[in-house]
């Protein structure tokens, strides 16, 4: 072994004739402007070597996983394009040696040598359009020369990721191996690669594109659409070409800036200033408290996570009925094909029920979803406290409640936050983080590696009613019943909101949720609506009786607009004395985005919210504000809000 090449994340060594080229930048290998300017001088090295054929691997268990996105849209030579074309003008066979991730620009590179081979782990896959973006460095045509057409296109405008069985299957690599990658590879060295020919579908790709386009929000899909078809109907180079432009003009579009500055804000979001994670405690057990729809859900997520649930209730009526519902759930979830039915057993078995508080004493932590009042919350905490010892981490789900009065009561508050998950917990990404007052570094990183742990996209916030995401929500929805009286129809604002992008209106999100949960809150505080409370009065109170702002055919889930929602309206207006009048689409966002804005200002300026793009992360996950158009903050700043 003879080194031919060496730089601070690229060395190519000769061994038996041929160079293997070894890819080196922690933590993931992004192809920054650097980083390929190392690569341009290893096959430079390479071509005067005399090897008779090259491999390309990655070092640190991933081959690439794709661009360097802070550098998107940045054409400084050499270009990813530059680097494929060099390897493809090699007098010398090619194989990429795939362990790990090989995504987006990565999978492009991999595609451009002449065969390539993958261990058994490895995942591929196409992730630009999740950016807004289309392949830039030939990915849609040498996917569809591979794969073809139809393939090509449900890859790269999903963005959905295969493993390398997979990819086998498709085409998109030549051999799957357990063992040494780099080894088989060379093994594979002057092989012909063999090349299955797909032929185009038209009416399937049509077909297929029509379905995708129809669900798209924004233009990253037809672009991809785009250029598969260029890929079928154009020489190759010339498909390279207009793919290339593609990409570029994508770079500085509004859709890809938003959805990149989403992605940037997701991993901000991860890091707290001054917090070392590494305090985190070890976990393995979790407890809940509350088997109602909350608790289930976040037992689950732990179960799905390969945690040890303690799920305890008060009485075993609610603590069998929960457990029958997430076994259940899970049976279903097999049913469909989401998981086999032995995971399904085994993540049943990890969740134990429990009557007895005491039995929560092995948890690394414990997590109460008992009903929303500050006077059961604060009870369960002491009880909590007495049994199970000052030292146990505690976290509160509340949705709105003081985390400060709840620690208040409890002999070491530092070991008390809050994570307010979302529901279906089991589904829903965001978690809200609370670092209470006096929550200490340990506590908080325990918090946020259970998130990790999870698979959630988590925000540190502050303390507050509804803290970021449910204040905010209660400032948007806070001109909805005087739309309503003053002429708009519930069916207009949720056109209005659909149509800007959000997947449904306030008015349908509030029937699927229960008009009733907000009105219990009302009550509590001792606040009235006249509009809702009326519909909730009258026994409307969402999907789950077929009567709330809308009506549900035969427990059908579709609204059906209800004149006697209309009478309401018109009683009340008219008790007020108000007049109804045209309301557009324009002044019903602009009357509920801005205020909902205006807060998330002040939650900056109070400190709950650390950063603006925190904001955005917390409505993006938790609420379904339209990714591409990257949060509430940053739409703002964009527009004249």
């Amino acid at each position: 072994m003879a080194a031919i090449w060496t730089s601070d994340w690229v060395r190519a060594e000769l061994t038996e004739g041929i160079a293997v080229l070894w890819l080196d930048r922690p933590p993931v290998n992004a192809l920054s402007h650097q980083f390929r300017e190392q690569i341009g001088g290893a096959i430079r090295a390479v071509a005067a070597s005399g090897a008779r054929g090259v491999v390309l691997t990655g070092a640190g268990g991933t081959f690439v996983a794709g661009s360097d996105i802070t550098e998107l849209g940045q054409v400084v030579a050499p270009t990813l394009p530059d680097l494929i074309a060099s390897i493809g003008a090699l007098a010398m066979p090619s194989v990429a040696a795939i362990d790990g991730t090989a995504l987006g620009g990565g999978l492009e590179l991999a595609l451009g040598c002449g065969m390539r081979v993958a261990t058994e782990r490895s995942v591929l896959g196409f992730p630009e359009v999740t950016l807004g973006l289309v392949p830039g460095a030939g990915g849609t045509v040498r996917a569809t020369g591979l794969c073809g057409a139809v393939v090509a296109l449900d890859l790269i405008a999903t963005g959905r990721r295969v493993t390398a069985a997979q990819g086998l299957a498709l085409g998109l690599v030549d051999r799957v191996v357990a063992g040494d990658v780099v080894a088989a590879a060379m093994a594979l060295m002057g092989d012909a690669p063999v090349r299955r020919a797909v032929p185009f579908d038209e009416g399937a790709f049509e077909a297929a594109a029509e379905a995708l386009l129809a669900k798209a929000k924004g233009g990253a899909v037809a672009r991809c659409v785009a250029a598969i078809r260029n890929a079928v109907a154009l020489p190759f180079d010339q498909a390279l070409a207009a793919e290339r432009q593609m990409f570029l003009a994508a770079c500085h579009a509004p859709e890809s800036l938003a959805l990149r500055h989403v992605y940037l804000a997701e991993h901000q979001a991860a890091k707290v200033e001054g917090l070392d994670l590494t305090l985190a405690r070890p976990l393995a057990r979790i407890g809940v408290i509350g088997a109602g729809t909350m608790g289930r859900g976040i037992a689950m997520a732990c179960a799905d996570a390969g945690l040890e649930v303690a799920l305890r209730e008060v009485n075993a009526g609610a603590l069998e009925a929960g457990l029958a519902a997430i076994a259940a759930q899970y049976q279903a979830q097999a049913a469909k094909g989401r998981l086999s039915g032995a995971e399904a057993e085994v993540r049943v078995g990890r969740i134990q029920g429990t009557l007895a508080v005491g039995d929560l004493s092995g948890c690394d932590l414990v997590i109460e979803a008992a009903f929303e009042d500050m006077a059961v919350k604060r009870t369960l905490f002491a009880e909590l406290d007495a049994a199970l010892g000052p030292d146990m981490v505690l976290a509160t789900n509340t949705s709105y409640l003081d985390v400060n009065e709840i620690a208040a009561g409890v002999r070491r508050p530092e070991r008390v936050l809050g994570l307010h998950f979302f529901s279906p917990a089991n589904v829903m990404k965001l978690l809200e983080i609370v670092r209470a007052a006096r929550t200490d570094d340990a506590t908080l990183a325990t918090g946020m590696a259970l998130s990790k742990r999870l698979r959630k996209v988590s925000v540190v916030v502050g303390v507050c009613r509804g803290f970021v995401g449910n204040r905010m929500l209660q400032a948007r929805n806070g001109q909805l019943s005087t739309l309503l009286l003053e002429g708009a129809r519930p069916e207009a604002v949720d056109a209005a909101y659909r149509e800007f992008g959000w997947p449904m209106g306030p008015f349908e999100m509030q029937d699927m949720a229960g008009l009733d949960i907000s009105w219990r809150m009302r009550k509590a505080q001792g606040l009235r609506d006249d509009l809702p409370d009326a519909l909730c009065e009258a026994g409307r109170l969402g999907q789950k009786v077929g009567l709330g702002w809308y009506r549900y055919e035969a427990g059908a889930r579709r609204p059906v607009p209800d004149p006697e929602v209309d009478a309401v309206i018109a009683r009340i207006a008219a008790e007020r004395g108000i007049t109804p009048r045209l309301i557009g689409a324009a002044e019903i966002l602009a009357r509920t985005h801005g205020p909902m804005v205006a807060e998330g200002r002040k939650l900056l300026a109070e400190g709950i919210a650390a950063r603006s793009s925190d904001i955005d992360v917390v409505w993006v996950n938790g609420y379904g504000f339209p990714r591409h158009l990257g949060g509430p903050m940053y739409w703002a700043d964009q527009s004249v809000i």
